[in-house]
Formats: structure tokens, C-alpha cells, sequence
């Protein structure tokens, strides 16, 4: 009787989790997925069976090669960037004449993951304003009187300025965590190398990066997922351009529900990008689960 009443109390806890989750994620989930097979517009009952034609119209799309491109350059500056520049700076902070000022960094290069993306994405587009931006303020400042870059109206650099922002917002999330794998490595084996004349870059590249590599892969595939997913600093800083120069999928999948209204075809979008994030995220569970790289 009494694991009975146990069952029942812990099937009664359970209950509001597996009940948000069925509402607010599978059902979601599966109607996407049934959804991405018709074609319909919003606000009408009328539904076509298309089969794969949502999918055949995306692939077969002309921007589709520079839409992945973009999703992919996301990715690797993003793990350049946020996953390399940040277990340098966690390594510096590590330093024992930083640890002191230690807490004063650590807290200056995290606030801004803590602030709202699109209060950044309009912060980063009033300065990089070709007319009254600070940047090209700042480039006149220094003597580059002839020099005005477009920054975000210029289809070959808009881009790189969107994923700039990424990175100045995310280095000082990823340096924390990389931080935490730092601290977990024993000191004795620094001491010892000490001991054996080892400076601090031999020190980084035999005894860091070897010892801090799960926590390296784990932000790693963190940042990857997150930059298939990207939407925000792209939607509010370009939209989309120039000329679709900036497009990512999910820039895309907005486009396809809320311009176009082809919301077949924007499901379809929605369910490449969960199939892309799942399978990395099935990778990031297998490597973490194991211990093992």
C-alpha cells in the first residue's frame, strides 16, 4: 500500500511537467511537422496535401546555398571566437597576479550576455550607422577622413557585423564556463611544471587545453547549436539584407510565415532547423555522457 500512495505522489508531481510538455512542446512539435506537408495560409481553414514540395521548394530555392553559408560562417567564427578567445581569456584570469582582480573581469566581460539581445542589435545598428554612427565617427576621428564603410548596407561585410555582435556579447558567457573547467584541474600538476621551468603558454597548451577539452567541446557544440538557431541580432540589425545578403534559416522561416505567408513552407524551415539541432545535440549528450573525447 505504501508504495502504491509513492507512486501515486510522485506520478501527481510529475503530472504539471509532463502535461506542459506535451502542450507547449510535442504537440507543438508534431503539428509542425504534420503542418510542413501541406500548403495553407494563416487565418484560412483551407489546407492542400503538398507532400515534400515545401522541402523540394526550399532546396531548390536559389538562396538556399547562401543561407547555409551564412548559418555555417555563424559557426565556425562562433567557435573561433567563443569557444578559442574565451578559454584564453579564462587561462589570463587564471594567472595567480589576476586572481585578485579576477571577480572585477569575470564580471565586466559577462554583463553583456546577461543583456537582451535586441537592446544590443539596436545599440550595435545606431553605431555602425554609416551617417551619425560612432564607429565611423570614431574612424574620422583617427584620420580616415576618405574612409566610410556602409557596415550593415554592405552586402560583403553586413554579415560579419551581425556575427560580431554575437561574439561581443557571448566570449564572457563561454569564458565563465571554460573558467569552471579550469579550476577543476589540479594545481600540483602547474606547480610541478613550474618546478621544470614551464612558462605560462607551455603551461596552456600541455596542461589546459588537454585537461579543459570536455569543457571545450561541450561550449563548442553549445555555440553551434546556438548558431544554426540564431535569429534575433539578424532580424533586428538587417532583417534579412541587404539584398538577403544576411539571411539565416530562421530569418528565413520569418520570412516564409509573416511576409510571405506560406506557412507550409515555414514549418518546413522549422523542422530543418530542430532536425539540425537535434542531431547535434544527440552528439553533445553522447560525448558528455561518456566522459569521453
Amino acid at each position: 500500500m505504501k508504495v502504491y500512495k509513492s507512486k501515486k505522489i510522485i506520478i501527481l508531481y510529475l503530472a504539471p511537467v509532463i502535461i506542459s510538455l506535451v502542450i507547449f512542446v510535442y504537440y507543438p512539435l508534431i503539428r509542425s511537422i504534420i503542418d510542413s506537408f501541406y500548403s495553407w495560409v494563416s487565418y484560412s481553414p483551407d489546407r492542400k496535401w503538398v507532400g515534400l514540395a515545401n522541402y523540394i521548394q526550399i532546396f531548390s530555392n536559389e538562396e538556399i546555398g547562401t543561407i547555409f553559408k551564412n548559418n555555417i560562417l555563424y559557426a565556425i567564427l562562433s567557435v573561433i571566437f567563443q569557444v578559442g578567445v574565451a578559454m584564453v581569456l579564462a587561462a589570463c584570469l587564471e594567472e595567480l597576479f589576476m586572481r585578485q582582480s579576477q571577480k572585477y573581469f569575470r564580471t565586466i566581460l559577462f554583463l553583456p550576455s546577461l543583456i537582451s539581445m535586441t537592446v544590443i542589435g539596436l545599440l550595435w545598428q545606431a553605431l555602425l550607422n554609416p551617417n551619425n554612427g560612432l564607429v565611423n565617427y570614431f574612424i574620422h576621428y583617427i584620420g580616415f577622413t576618405n574612409v566610410t564603410p556602409l557596415w550593415l548596407g554592405d552586402q560583403k561585410i553586413a554579415i560579419f557585423c551581425c556575427i560580431f555582435v554575437s561574439q561581443w556579447q557571448y566570449v564572457g558567457y563561454c569564458m565563465l564556463l571554460d573558467l569552471v573547467g579550469i579550476q577543476k584541474i589540479p594545481r600540483e600538476l602547474y606547480e610541478a611544471a613550474k618546478i621544470d621551468g614551464g612558462g605560462s603558454i607551455k603551461n596552456f597548451i600541455y596542461i589546459t587545453l588537454p585537461m579543459a577539452k570536455e569543457s571545450m567541446l561541450v561550449t563548442a557544440l553549445i555555440t553551434v547549436i546556438g548558431s544554426f538557431k540564431v535569429f534575433t541580432e539578424i532580424q533586428i540589425m538587417t532583417g534579412g539584407g541587404p539584398g538577403r545578403s544576411t539571411e539565416v534559416l530562421a530569418t528565413a522561416m520569418y520570412r516564409s510565415a509573416f511576409i510571405n505567408d506560406e506557412m507550409g513552407v515555414a514549418s518546413a524551415y522549422a523542422i530543418i532547423i530542430f532536425g539540425i539541432t537535434l542531431v547535434l545535440s544527440l552528439f553533445q549528450l553522447k560525448i558528455t555522457h561518456s566522459g569521453q573525447v
